[in-house]
């Protein structure tokens, strides 16, 4: 999603960044605000393509039967992240353990250690996906980021996580299958064509 910084007040000190959060979160109803590295982000409501290549993710997650008893496929969800006091991000996608709400910090967040799998489906600020978030669910320990890179039409698969960053970056393009990890719960296989067909911005 295409995301901006945002400055927050300082005339007797600065607001907590959570409430800035929130307050921004009310003034701007369908916009995505998430804290990284201590910056506030802001992103506009996505469109049609990025509604439509998360769609078309779900179908195999679900074929696979990932939102069951074992784990839940939930889109939005906020994750709470280490690298800072008020850190957290909301993937578009995320496969998380079934008891999931048992597991709530903070903010309408959870604990990254219920995350199997987080996914972002890139729009304008592509880079910020690319590298800031995969810096924080590194950090985060989540096993497994799957981003959708509408901006190069291709698929990004990283796996190993260090706590700065991740192992292992595969990159997959049109006419390439992705099979993911088990440890999301099943064998789930992504066609990368019609990933990026279904983003591909119209118009």
């Amino acid at each position: 999603m295409s995301a901006a910084a945002v400055e927050h007040p300082c005339d007797d000190g600065p607001e907590p960044l959570l409430v800035t959060a929130g307050s921004l979160t009310e003034r701007l109803p369908g916009y995505r605000v998430e804290i990284i590295g201590g910056v506030i982000t802001v992103a506009p409501p996505q469109d049609g393509p990025h509604a439509d290549a998360l769609t078309t993710l779900m179908i195999p997650f679900l074929a696979a039967g990932l939102h069951g008893k074992e784990t839940r496929i939930l889109q939005g969800v906020g994750l709470w992240l280490p690298g800072g006091p008020e850190d957290f991000a909301i993937p578009d996608f995320s496969v998380v353990d079934a008891d999931y709400s048992t597991h709530l910090v903070e903010y309408s967040c959870y604990d990254p250690a219920v995350f199997r799998l987080v996914l972002e489906v890139t729009s304008s600020n592509y880079r910020n996906d690319l590298r800031n978030k995969a810096a924080a669910y590194a950090e985060a320990k989540v096993p497994v980021y799957v981003i959708v890179d509408r901006r190069h039409g291709r698929v990004h698969v990283l796996t190993e996580p260090t706590g700065c960053g991740y192992d292992s970056h595969e990159v997959h393009s049109p006419g390439q299958t992705v099979t993911l990890p088990g440890s999301v719960g099943a064998e789930v296989t992504l066609d990368v064509a019609e990933l990026v067909e279904a983003g591909r911005p119209r118009g």
